[in-house]
């Protein structure tokens, strides 16, 4: 139930924001009330913002009436700092607004967009932002700001702070400040005077107290998060510099970041890392010291003993990693970048020589090979899975981050170590960036009895008299605040640095309407509190911390629930279903489920490629949707594909004379009412393709090649307007190559069964599967031939079912990308390329691992080439036939993205109708553009 106060800013913001933005039921806040940290708060509205102005409608209304207001970008925050239990506000589609400044020297962003697609874009510049925390392809630039986020590569020289170039802030009593614009600062010095006199009367306190001035320059020699970033008022002289620096890192509790402009760094292309082992811990540490002085070295991460030990079932890792790794031993991945190879091959024997004065055990030497460095790098990312893929179900994952003076870094090794194994964490692991003096440790509390609240209390205790007291550290490098160390802000900086930062949040919030509890809390139990429970829900997805890593690839974000937010009710409901308590909210959750989790859950499995420890939410949701209710018609369907590939022909023709003789919007709306009536109907878009015309006459000498034309390729015609099937442009292709196709036997009744097990329909798929193994067998006489599979999902449903030992081991299969890659593109030239060309990588390219082949042979065909950053087009299969508006959320930011593009290319079918329609061009196969762009290589011969 709402409060009055609630219920009175509720009524006021709906005068300005549509009531489909603003949520109150109990399945979607609860849903929204997590975020990556280990707290959960239940909102009562959230509030999905498209603009500046409704923020400032937010804050005016929340003002008048006394209600909290908490902002959230990603919700990947790890310290409780983006969850509430008042008013939640989030970013709607609004916010992914990016500008290039001064040739990518800098670069202009909204705080929804990606990190990792701000990096996208500045790439061809041969740039990137500073900031590069783990969560960079998840994390929005809001919250990276307001976190002072920062990582492994960026240290503190080009964290946030320190690449500021401009901010756009609107302050709690609505005044915007855009630092970048010399009017709006002249209007702010104005209108907030008192404001900026009370920031400059804090910076001269400061001054005036040398022992706290040098404190702070201290703190901020490390990496530090804890508090406000008091830093800013020893640093600039003018208080609005000083103003525009707090608001990195103040976590959403002075005012709401609209936009910032970063300086840029250099992104460069020349990379090395090598892994070297040292069996003193000392030593190890001495080395890094050395390393941060003298060596050109942008990153050096230190992995402890026990960490080694738990990554070593990664295959690939140098031999040394895979021995008896001593208690006291440590190593280091390092990794340096140059602009060119001469110069990083000076690098790599400079940093060489270096280490070898620490004596190390044992070293890699240094990897340029992209493969050999990830397998490196999965060391670091491989340790997260390492705890939290094993953990007891129940409890949760907690990583935690401090940082001690470089110089002490072997002591907090050792001294944490020593917690852990005196409060029971024995699962714990630590590693971190070392250069930094920050060290990242994961343990696994359960917070389901008070003993055990009280243990993890006990052991926060004794944590943060180690850093902070003991060593002068930081309890917060760069994780932020949040609720979690807000009682210790205090403890760690002492009375009157935290004076001053009561007197910041006063001068700002004096009202206290933005994110209380988060930074400065009265409340010095606030950590211990709404901490959250991790119930049993099911085996496929009792692992999820609740992350959000998985949320951007997932087509439903926006439109229903995300896969954290589906575990998030599963596992309410499930613990209700238990307890017998509020029937209630029970029979709400149930109800809504269905639509919100299963419906509208595209099941590509996409989800399961962001997740640290793999899992497919979209597994789940075909658990809870049940075996198929007619498995007498599917197995049926499945032995008679040529009369449903037939009929379905003859209605796609029906279709289309309807729309030449009613119109498009009477044809288009008479499909939508029949699927009303009829659900297996099918809602066809305007880009449905025509029926396809007979398979072409394959050439009659060449390399023989077995040519699986899919049953949707035999159905639907190539593009929106033409009759010729995806077929023809194959053979065609195959001929310039030398290459002769040869269908199997009964081509027309076959199918490789994905169709049937999208619906469950276990039975009607394995027959399928088994009808098309016996065909390709025949036709490849027993495998000595490879098969070419024309549509990625069908090869990857082939490919699946022979790691099954469903279809025949001894059969060649390929997809599209990785045949045409191997056999075709070296046959041929290309004479003709379009100007611009965007590229989707489909699920099922991205699950075989083919994406960046089939990116490649677009680039053979375009001057310039997109490829948008869209795991999951939400087609699904038939799902945009039947549900369109996952398909239509999913690709709702295919345009910005790829504007300017003439064409678009893909190498799944469905997927191409629903590109096609939402990104106002057309989407064609890989095989129609290599065909189309592509003549027989011309051999070159000496005269005679």
């Amino acid at each position: 139930m709402m409060s009055a106060s609630h219920q009175a800013f509720y009524t006021a913001v709906r005068q300005s924001i549509p009531d489909e933005r603003l949520i109150t039921d109990p399945t979607r806040t609860l849903a929204y009330g997590t975020d990556g940290s280990f707290y959960r708060l239940v909102p009562k509205i959230v509030i999905r913002a498209e603009s500046e102005s409704e923020i400032r409608t937010v804050l005016r209304e929340a003002h008048a009436v006394g209600v909290a207001v908490t902002f959230r970008a990603a919700g990947t925050s790890l310290s409780g700092q983006a969850v509430s239990d008042s008013v939640l506000v989030t970013l709607g589609d609004n916010w992914n607004g990016q500008q290039i400044l001064d040739g990518g020297a800098r670069i202009r962003l909204q705080p929804g967009v990606i990190g990792q697609h701000a990096n996208n874009t500045l790439a061809p510049l041969g740039r990137k932002i500073g900031p590069d925390p783990a969560s960079i392809a998840t994390a929005k630039i809001g919250g990276m700001a307001a976190n002072n986020s920062s990582g492994m590569c960026c240290g503190t020289k080009q964290n946030g702070y320190h690449t500021l170039s401009a901010i756009r802030v609107v302050l709690p009593d609505g005044a915007v400040l855009d630092t970048g614009d010399a009017l709006s600062v002249a209007a702010f010095r104005e209108s907030h005077a008192v404001l900026l006199a009370g920031l400059a009367q804090l910076a001269a306190d400061i001054r005036a107290n040398p022992a706290l001035e040098q404190k702070i320059r201290h703190k901020y020699r490390l990496k530090n998060t804890t508090g406000y970033g008091i830093n800013a008022l020893v640093d600039f002289d003018d208080p609005v510099d000083m103003l525009a620096h707090l608001m990195i890192g103040s976590e959403g509790t002075l005012a709401f970041i609209s936009s910032i402009t970063y300086d840029t760094v250099p992104d460069h292309p020349h990379k090395a890392s090598s892994l070297t082992l040292f069996h003193d811990l000392d030593a190890c540490c001495r080395a890094v010291t050395a390393l941060r002085e003298q060596a050109p070295v942008d990153a050096v991460e230190l992995i402890d003993a026990k960490s080694i030990r738990a990554v070593q079932d990664k295959a690939g890792l140098p031999d040394f990693l895979y021995g008896e790794i001593p208690d006291a031993a440590a190593a280091l991945l390092i990794e340096t970048r140059a602009p060119s190879a001469a110069i990083l091959a000076d690098q790599c024997a400079a940093i060489n020589g270096l280490v070898a004065g620490f004596t190390p055990a044992a070293e890699s030497g240094f990897a340029t090979d992209a493969g050999v460095t990830a397998i490196y790098w999965s060391v670091r990312s491989g340790l997260f899975p390492a705890v939290g893929a094993v953990r007891p179900v129940g409890t949760t994952v907690v990583i935690e981050d401090v940082a001690f003076p470089i110089e002490h870094l072997a002591d907090g090794v050792r001294r944490l170590n020593v917690l852990f194994e005196r409060y029971g964490y024995h699962e714990a692991l630590l590693f971190g960036h070392a250069l930094e003096g920050n060290l990242h440790f994961v343990f696994t509390p359960s917070f389901d009895t008070a003993d055990e609240v009280r243990r993890y209390s006990d052991f926060m205790d004794a944590v943060s008299e180690l850093v902070a007291v003991e060593f002068g550290g930081s309890l917060k490098a760069e994780h932020g605040t949040g609720r979690n160390v807000a009682p210790f802000v205090r403890l760690e900086w002492g009375g009157d640095a935290y004076d001053i930062m009561l007197t910041i949040k006063r001068l700002f919030d004096p009202h206290g309407v933005l994110n209380p509890d988060v930074i400065i809390s009265a409340n010095e139990q606030v950590h211990l509190q709404n901490l959250k429970a991790m119930p049993a829900a099911d085996p496929l997805v009792d692992r999820c911390i609740e992350c959000g890593f998985c949320e951007p690839a997932c087509p439903s974000n926006g439109l229903s629930l995300t896969p954290r937010q589906r575990i998030v009710l599963w596992r309410a409901i499930n613990d209700l279903r238990r307890s017998g308590a509020d029937a209630e909210r029970l029979e709400a959750f149930e109800r809504d489920y269905p639509y919100y989790g299963i419906d509208t859950c595209a099941a590509t499995g996409m989800c399961a490629t962001r997740c640290p420890v793999g899992i497919n939410t979209g597994e789940l949701m075909k658990k809870l949707k049940g075996p198929t209710r007619s498995p007498g018609m599917a197995t049926w369907s499945a032995t008679h594909m040529r009369t449903l590939t037939a009929a379905a022909r003859t209605g796609l023709g029906a279709f289309h004379a309807a729309r030449s003789v009613l119109g498009d919007d009477t044809a288009i709306g008479a499909t939508r009412l029949a699927h009303k009536l009829f659900p297996t109907i099918p809602i066809l878009p305007a880009s449905t393709p025509r029926p396809a015309a007979a398979l072409p006459a394959p050439a009659a000498h060449g390399e023989p090649v077995v040519y699986f034309v899919s049953c949707v390729n035999r159905t639907l015609a190539e593009g929106s307007h033409g009759r010729d099937s995806v077929a023809a442009s194959t053979v065609s292709l195959f001929a310039k190559a030398g290459l002769r196709a040869i269908y199997p036997e009964q081509l027309a009744s076959l199918c490789c069964g994905q169709p049937f097990d999208s619906k469950n329909a276990t039975q009607a798929a394995n027959r399928a599967s088994a009808d098309t193994n016996a065909a390709l067998l025949a036709a490849s006489r027993n495998g000595e031939i490879p098969v070419y599979v024309d549509n990625g999902p069908c090869a990857l449903r082939l490919l699946d079912a022979q790691k099954a030992g469903l279809v025949d081991p001894r059969l060649k299969l390929y997809d599209a990308a990785s045949f045409l890659t191997k056999f075709v593109v070296p046959k041929l030239d290309f004479p003709h390329r379009v100007a611009s060309l965007a590229v989707h990588v489909p699920c099922n390219a991205s699950k075989m691992g083919v994406g960046p082949q089939l990116v490649a042979l677009a680039r053979q065909c375009a001057e310039r080439v997109t490829v948008p950053d869209i795991a999951c087009c939400g087609f699904a299969g038939d799902k945009g036939f039947t549900t369109p508006e996952l398909n239509a959320n999913s690709l709702k930011r295919l345009k910005p993205a790829i504007g300017g593009c003439d064409s678009g290319v893909s190498m799944s079918r469905t997927c191409q109708i629903g590109l096609t329609a939402h990104g106002d061009i057309e989407y064609q196969s890989i095989e129609a553009l290599l065909d189309q762009c592509s003549c027989t290589r011309q051999t070159d011969t000496l005269p005679a």
